[in-house]
């Protein structure tokens, strides 16, 4: 069963995405913050991390900068949760390399389909 971190600071979007994503046959978990899905991460190994762009203590960028310079965290797959359709704000998401991020809020459908698809095509399927 493939295990998914969702890191959002919002506890009624974090709880329910949580609960979609298992109904769907995932196992997860949440953290409230940055700092929290950093050691959660690192703790669980998960097969992909879903995290909101803007979150207090740690930010998502910040969240994605800690785990890619940590060997055991480096690799795993990850997606950005964003509200924000601010051109800046997506261009920095583009510029990290990522194509491909969630914006909240979203179709129920689509968003399962873009982490299955994004389960698929990591390199640990």
């Amino acid at each position: 069963m493939k295990k998914i971190l969702v890191v959002e600071d919002e506890l009624f979007i974090r709880e329910n995405l949580i609960e979609l994503l298992e109904i769907e046959g995932f196992c997860c978990f949440g953290a409230e913050n940055g700092e929290v899905g950093v050691q959660l991460a690192k703790e669980h190994q998960p097969d992909l991390i879903l995290c909101d762009v803007m979150m207090p203590e740690l930010d998502g960028y910040g969240v994605l900068e800690v785990l890619r310079q940590d060997s055991t965290t480096a690799a795993i797959p990850f997606m950005f949760l964003t509200a924000s359709a601010d051109r800046t704000n997506l261009q920095k998401i583009r510029e990290l390399g990522f194509n491909e991020y969630i914006l909240k809020p979203f179709h129920v459908d689509k968003f399962l389909a873009t982490v299955t698809t994004r389960l698929k095509d990591s390199p640990s399927s």
